[in-house]
């Protein structure tokens, strides 16, 4: 379990430790064990990690876990006492951005909003507050690494070296990836079905104004599963991770103010301001999502067979049929190419795409057309027609085919060489007191007792 550059099996996984070692807390008596700068580690720390890697079926080898997972905590906190001196920063809208990214990942990787908080039994506001400090640390941690091997450098000479030096038995296989386009309509919602909804979200506003408790109602009404347990409340939350709509409603209201009813690509909603901290804002909301008639479901399916057509026959590539007729706006203007959310690369592992495409992949070859199909992981309703538009095969990794694979085995190697260095420089020059309970302990960097 090396402090730099580790990776986990999946989203879902990472996302199944982090909960499982907030929610070991309450089980496990605390006292500090080490002392790094102005840092602690509490015993805490340990076996919360301890039983949530346990739980997941991970082993150290030769090396006692504990002693691993406590040596690694110890490198974080000599991180994070180095970058208060080095007056490294990290600012609340960093913490909040990275929650939010995380969150989408793990709701993209499970499914839907519901399943993920129905599979931990807590709401996601619930969920990013466990998770705050932890990602704050974790971020400090990456800006230190970051600052300590900023001038590492790798030239092309280098990379084809260190290939040349590898045993080529040992070479890693690379799974495979594939690249997916896609066009989306989203079903129409009548006239009528808008004006139903309209005049619902106004009786709440008439409610409240009458002293009724937004709370109550949004917990009774709001159709948002994240929030609606909490009384609609989202948490401090940045202006850039709410969608345009409601943001600019919600950054101009004024306390326990109700705004106006607001229409999303996600439904309709009526807002009441909190509290705001700079660029963060803490508002509840109830949202109402209007119902689409099976008549409107068999257009957008239509529609999309109709394109799917055009395209089969060659009248229209993918890629301008996307253009040209996909609702999605985040992929209508790039050919129709989904982005991975975890690598902001075109390219995905089958494992990390949403399941329902993941399903319609099963039955595809490259450059065929799906059949029209229904994919609600972004929260709303989305019919969708696919095409693989590229495959690469599970294979060994080569320097022809996996050049960056190589590079960044290289550059990782360097860094880790210079992060070992600068770790047994500033054990000397920091204080550090370790619970006679380790004395005996065999860490990797012997400066930890002194």
């Amino acid at each position: 379990m090396r402090y730099i550059f580790r990776k986990t099996c999946t989203v879902l996984t990472l996302l199944l430790l982090s909960i499982l070692t907030l929610n070991a807390q309450d089980n496990v008596v605390d006292k500090i064990i080490a002392v790094v700068g102005n840092q602690v580690v509490l015993k805490s720390d340990v076996e919360q990690r301890f039983i949530s890697l346990k739980a997941q079926g991970y082993t150290s080898g030769s090396v006692d876990l504990k002693t691993e997972i406590f040596e690694d905590l110890l490198i974080q906190k000599l991180m994070i006492a180095q970058a208060a001196i080095d007056s490294i920063e990290v600012t609340e809208q960093e913490v909040e951005e990275d929650l939010s990214r995380k969150m989408e990942m793990y709701i993209q990787r499970i499914g839907s909003k519901e399943k993920l908080e129905q599979y931990f039994g807590k709401s996601i506001l619930d969920m990013k507050n466990d998770l705050r400090e932890p990602t704050r640390d974790e971020r400090i941690k990456e800006k230190m690494q970051a600052e300590i091997t900023k001038d590492i450098h790798i030239t092309p000479a280098e990379v084809r070296d260190f290939y040349n030096k590898l045993n080529k038995d040992s070479l890693p296989t690379i799974a495979g990836k594939l690249e997916v386009q896609q066009i989306v309509r989203y079903p129409k919602v009548t006239d009528d079905e808008k004006d139903r909804i309209r005049k619902r979200l106004r009786d709440f506003r008439e409610r409240v104004h009458k002293g009724e408790s937004f709370s109550t109602l949004a917990v009774l009404y709001s159709e948002d599963p994240g929030s609606a347990r909490q009384g609609g409340e989202l948490g401090y939350t940045p202006r850039s991770s709410l969608v345009p709509e409601f943001a600019n409603v919600a950054f101009n209201l004024k306390t326990d103010k109700v705004s106006k009813i607001v229409e999303t690509e996600y439904g309709f909603h009526i807002i009441q301001f909190i509290d705001r901290k700079g660029e963060r804002i803490n508002v509840r909301h109830i949202l109402l999502k209007p119902k689409i008639e099976e008549e409107k479901r068999k257009e957008a399916t239509t529609r999309l067979d109709s394109i799917a057509d055009l395209i089969r026959s060659e009248k229209l590539e993918f890629g301008e049929a996307a253009f040209y007729f996909s609702a999605d706006k985040d992929t209508r203007n790039n050919g129709g190419l989904i982005v991975n959310p975890y690598t902001g690369s075109s390219r995905f592992e089958k494992d990390n795409l949403p399941p329902a495409i993941a399903q319609q992949i099963n039955s595809l070859k490259i450059n065929e057309i799906s059949e029209p199909f229904l994919d609600v992981s972004g929260g709303k309703d989305a019919y969708k027609i696919i095409k693989i538009k590229s495959e690469t095969k599970s294979h060994t990794a080569n320097l022809d085919d996996d050049w960056s694979i190589f590079e960044n085995m290289l550059t990782n190697q360097k860094q880790q060489d210079v992060l070992d260095k600068w770790i047994k420089e500033k054990q000397s020059g920091t204080y550090v007191h370790i619970d006679d309970s380790y004395k005996n302990a065999k860490f990797r960097f012997k400066g930890w007792q002194k």
